[in-house]
């Protein structure tokens, strides 16, 4: 039987809401775990809260104790760029850890995990992306720029943009994406934009709990399709 794992940061009310009563609650590296049996098999839901070292955290629990064969993320991000209008379903390509900079003493670009990763962007699953784009033409893969601080003002979000060429913005992507790939896990993430690049904290929240309601039914369908 396939074991699913998926990351819910802050959009577990979500998780509740699509799949109801777990079958039985784990506890896995202290996070609490959702488990649900499918058609597809063991699907465990570890709630993580928000931030990147919970997240990688959350990730490596799962794989270490539930032994997922996949890793899963569903949430809502915002928008860097025009294109990204408010409410617009996306899939990772590849995340930016923007916040990580050692430059001062290796002179490398920030972002960059050297003698880990030859650019400063950390890909998803190849495989997975393009199943999920063969179900879902109109899903956007994006670069995701990924840290410990919620963006919110045109400023901030236009320079995030223009450094490292990001779509989206969020809080965990980075540290999924790296454990993860560290432990040759495919991993997959659906975004659903809520703020605007316009946009902040009232329109994020305007909008989360239908972001999130759609990143996780796109999520599921394609988890159930594997």
């Amino acid at each position: 039987m396939k074991n699913t794992g998926m990351i819910a940061a802050v959009e577990i009310d979500a998780v509740k809401e699509k799949y109801g009563e777990p079958a039985e609650m784990l506890q896995a590296g202290g996070f609490p775990v959702y488990h649900y049996v499918t058609d597809s098999g063991n699907l465990y839901i570890l709630h993580s809260g928000p931030g990147e070292i919970s997240a990688a955290a959350g990730t490596q629990a799962l794989i270490s104790e539930f032994h997922v064969s996949l890793i899963t993320n569903f949430g809502v991000v915002g928008g860097l760029s025009e294109e990204m209008s408010k409410v617009r379903l996306c899939i990772v390509d590849k995340v930016v850890h923007y916040q990580f900079d050692t430059s001062e003493v290796d002179h490398c670009e920030p972002g960059l995990y050297l003698n880990e990763y030859p650019t400063i962007y950390m890909p998803a699953d190849r495989n997975l992306l393009a199943r999920a784009k063969q179900m879902y033409p109109d899903l956007k893969p994006v670069i995701c720029a990924s840290g410990d601080k919620f963006v919110g003002s045109v400023q901030e979000k236009t320079k995030i943009h223009e450094q490292f060429h990001a779509d989206i913005c969020e809080m965990e992507s980075a540290g999924i994406v790296k454990t993860a790939n560290r432990n040759k896990v495919p991993c997959v993430l659906i975004k659903m934009v809520a703020d605007s690049i316009t946009g902040g904290e009232k329109e994020y929240f305007s909008a989360f709990d239908e972001s999130s309601r759609k990143a996780l039914d796109v999520l599921d369908t394609l988890i159930q399709s594997l």
